[in-house]
């Protein structure tokens, strides 16, 4: 994860991001008429996986339990920890009786907790469900609510109703049929308003006892109407995806904090109240967004999962554990030599899914209503797990499953960042093993996924495929509940979808994370979908998976851009100096560049010279020095802006004590851009230069090196264009190429369409004027007429879908003019522009 940034860390980070964007607007301060986009229209490339634009489900943001899965009742087994959670209780002052939980012959044994009202008078007592944040409900609408019952004792009459956040009855029906056994009752309610927080209610009249289990509420209007079922209006937003695959039931969610904690799929398959609750990772992942109430019912299980994948036309793509919990957790692991239970999951898994019926769970499935098999060909061994204990396990899962099933593709993880030292670990070592598909994750600010379009170029032809399984752009931080669903990240994925779609021949597959989010319980932001109890909102990085899922072609056109007038040329941004787990000092400190001093440091008396000092950390200022006297903490002070460019810093720093070291800062820019020159790195033993993007850390260099306490060094660090050069004592230690950093541009792909024999081409003009472009189609005879254009663009970069306006930014047809190979495309500012051309 990126370093902790204090408040005054923050302010700072947002002024420079200012000053980066009012440079980017000078450079864009005109229109271009220099770009073009060149089409090898006569040499088709890779082919493209049809399932390469897919989608990932985790239960997430309240992604099944209150939004995919129908069900409208939460915790109508009450088998939550607290049984009563979801409920209370319903006693006017003049009722008599109290509500109780028991366990003694229960409907089910799975799971064993039911709930018994009792009246002591005629007056109504009873029980009210808050569902999810609400109870959505429509006018008119049908609404089956269910229950098992049992009379204990008495003849009470006994009604379910709807009500509304006032109060209001909006619906109610009479309970019939209970007797002195389990009994199923039903009963059909329909809303006489619309209302969006509706609550469940069961209430008495009269004297007697009554037992409720597995309550339930489903609308009849769900997905293919199947009660129970699915969201009709989520699954018809997915369906309108096109997606090629279906990835589930998620990321961390396999893993589990705790190895107990785990999925396990053979937990959420056969009848509903025979599956077992788990408590949801992300009922207590995050101190800023706790959801106490956060359980898996499994009502959305792997059948389901199955069955949703088959509706949608997507391949299934199960993700299943591997022996290891979460590794920002417990990273708990079951022992290599007790792997066999997790190796026959998997393998049962396949014989569920594809198994004949004559088999034990190919029968499993067609007792649930499925006898023809699903036709599993991927199979994902544990989500985002990095080391050599990953590496240890996926060895052994890898022979167990190729030697039984070797028409399985194995989807292997390679962490849960794209460069970082667990990336760079596990990479080689999965080619090295031959493995089908490695699964990417990337979640950054949107310039590293403008700078990152390029990422595939040099890789491997005949290496592992890749599935870039998880990826959003960041408006503001990981993890930061700020994060928006902004025009801008939208453009910065499609930016880089344009380099994997070039790329398809290692690109396999890829998906943006996560999918679903309800407005009012999310725990992560930014999302693909958006709900609330009644509406979905699709945002515009939603469109963007649209666009290029309607638009995939069959091959790959190769595609060069020229001219781009915002390619950065020179090294620029802020600098900084501090400590990583030790207490250090810094004097001297000057910024030239040529025969100009940009800054020179005095830090006479406690003048902090427009320094930036983070709260963490001891900070003094005294004798011409400036110091950090924690050598417990990690810590930068910064100073300078984006105009610095093309610089050389000198200073002289020593370590006081502690761990590791110090550091010094250049190129500090806008999204959490930087390159840290780290002395006495991994306790002390090395000295390490890393690239900072868009919080994303990738080891550029690394050396042998250790700091002696009380020595002053002397530090020269030099910027030439994209090169770093960094000096101890004037001794080269490292020199590197490190990419510049993309705040925009413009982007471009094109792909062949075999059915039709358009070409395809898509655009991304993230920059702040029209851009004029040429583009040429090479090796084509000419176009017929009729080509048409669609075009996903909004007045600002910071624009969003939300409640208020969901359509604010949406696809809209395009008019366009092509009349021959080569053509002019005036393409407007912050645009997403997806052309078919018949040609020929």
């Amino acid at each position: 994860m990126p370093s902790r940034q204090t408040s005054a860390m923050v302010t700072a980070k947002i002024a420079v991001h200012v000053l980066s964007a009012l440079a980017y607007l000078a450079i864009c301060a005109h229109a271009h008429s220099g770009i073009q986009v060149i089409v090898a229209g006569n040499q088709p490339g890779a082919r493209i996986n049809p399932q390469m634009w897919g989608i990932f489900f985790e239960d997430i943001n309240f992604g099944a339990d209150g939004g995919l899965y129908a069900e409208l009742v939460k915790n109508g087994g009450f088998e939550f920890p607290e049984p009563m959670t979801g409920w209370f209780m319903i006693r006017p002052s003049n009722a008599r009786g109290g509500v109780t939980v028991h366990t003694n012959d229960p409907f089910n044994l799975a799971n064993s907790h039911y709930v018994r009202i009792r009246s002591e008078r005629d007056h109504p007592i009873g029980i009210s469900n808050e569902g999810y944040r609400g109870m959505g409900v429509r006018a008119g609408e049908l609404y089956e609510f269910t229950a098992q019952a049992r009379l204990v004792s008495g003849t009470p009459a006994v009604t379910v109703e709807l009500v509304g956040a006032n109060g209001e009855t909006l619906a109610e029906a009479r309970l019939t049929g209970l007797g002195a056994a389990w009994t199923k009752v039903s009963a059909v309610l329909c809303p006489t308003r619309t209302e969006p927080r509706a609550r469940l209610n069961i209430i008495l009249y009269g004297r007697g006892a009554v037992d409720f289990d597995a309550v339930s509420l489903f609308p009849k209007r769900t997905w293919k109407g199947r009660v129970p079922g699915l969201r009709a209006d989520l699954v018809e937003a997915l369906a309108a995806l096109k997606p090629g695959f279906l990835r589930f039931p998620g990321g961390c969610i396999v893993e589990g904090s705790e190895l107990d904690k785990r999925y396990q799929w053979k937990h959420t398959i056969g009848p509903r109240e025979e599956r077992r609750l788990l408590i949801n990772r992300w009922n207590y992942e995050f101190k800023h967004r706790p959801t106490p109430d956060y359980y898996q019912s499994f009502g959305l299980g792997f059948f389901e999962f199955f069955l949703l994948a088959e509706d949608l036309g997507a391949e299934p793509l199960p993700i299943i554990n591997c022996g290891m919990a979460c590794q920002f957790n417990s990273g708990e692991l079951a022992p290599l030599d007790q792997l066999d239970p997790y190796i026959q999951d998997a393998l049962d898994l396949i014989e569920f899914a594809n198994g004949p019926v004559t088999s034990p769970w190919g029968a499993k499935r067609a007792a649930l209503g499925h006898p023809a098999p699903f036709n599993l060909k991927m199979l994902g061994i544990g989500n985002e797990q990095w080391g050599p204990q990953y590496i240890e396990r996926y060895v052994r899962f890898h022979k167990v499953l190729k030697e039984k099933h070797p028409e399985i593709k194995l989807v292997a993880a390679a962490g849960p960042a794209p460069s970082d030292e667990r990336f760079e670990f596990l990479w080689p070592r999965l080619a090295e093993l031959k493995a089908d598909i490695v699964d990417q994750h990337c979640y950054a600010n949107p310039v590293w996924f403008f700078t990152s379009t390029r990422r595939f170029d040099d890789y491997p032809r005949n290496g592992p495929k890749v599935f870039f399984g998880e990826y959003a752009a960041q408006s503001r931080g990981i993890v930061n509940v700020h994060n928006k669903n902004t025009l801008e990240c939208a453009l910065a994925e499609a930016a880089f979808m344009t380099g994997m779609e070039q790329n398809a021949d290692v690109v396999w597959m890829a998906s943006y994370a996560p999918l679903l989010a309800h407005a009012d319980a999310w725990q992560w932001t930014p999302n693909l979908i958006w709900f609330d109890n009644l509406h979905v909102v699709l945002t515009p990085n939603y469109y963007v998976q649209q666009l290029f899922s309607l638009n995939r072609g069959d091959v790959v056109l190769p595609t060069r851009v020229e001219g781009d007038p915002t390619l950065p040329q020179m090294a620029s941004g802020g600098i900084g100096v501090g400590t990583r787990a030790a207490a250090a000092e810094f004097k001297e400190i000057r910024v030239t560049r040529g025969d100009a001093v940009l800054y020179a440091s005095g830090l006479t008396g406690h003048d902090a010279e427009g320094w930036l000092l983070p709260s963490e950390g001891r900070w003094e200022i005294k004798n011409g020095t400036l110091a950090q006297t924690d050598p417990t903490k990690t810590a930068t002070a910064l100073i300078g802006d984006e105009r610095w460019s093309d610089y050389t810093v000198t200073l002289k720093a020593r370590k006081l004590t502690g761990r590791d070291g110090f550091t010094v800062v250049v190129r500090n820019g806008a999204q959490n851009c930087r390159v840290e020159w780290t002395l006495g790195a991994k306790g002390n033993s090395r000295h390490t230069l890393v690239s900072w993007l868009g919080q994303q850390d990738q080891l550029v260099a690394d050396a042998p090196g250790k700091l002696e306490e009380g020595k002053w060094y002397d530090l020269r660090v030099v910027l030439r264009g994209a090169k770093v050069e960094c000096y101890l004592d004037g001794q080269l230690v490292h020199s590197a190429e490190i990419p510049l950093p993309r705040y925009g541009g413009v982007f471009a792909s094109a792909v062949r369409e075999n059915s039709s024999g358009e070409i395809i081409l898509k655009l991304v003009n993230a920059t702040s004027h029209t851009q004029m472009v040429k583009v040429i189609l090479q090796g084509v005879g000419g176009v017929n007429p009729g080509a048409r254009g669609l075009i996903l663009t909004s007045d600002s970069l910071g624009d969003v879908n939300d409640f208020e306006c969901p359509n604010r930014v949406v696809p809209k047809d395009w008019p366009v003019q092509v009349a021959s190979p080569e053509f002019m495309l005036d393409v407007p500012r912050h645009s997403f522009l997806v052309i078919r051309v018949p040609a020929f």
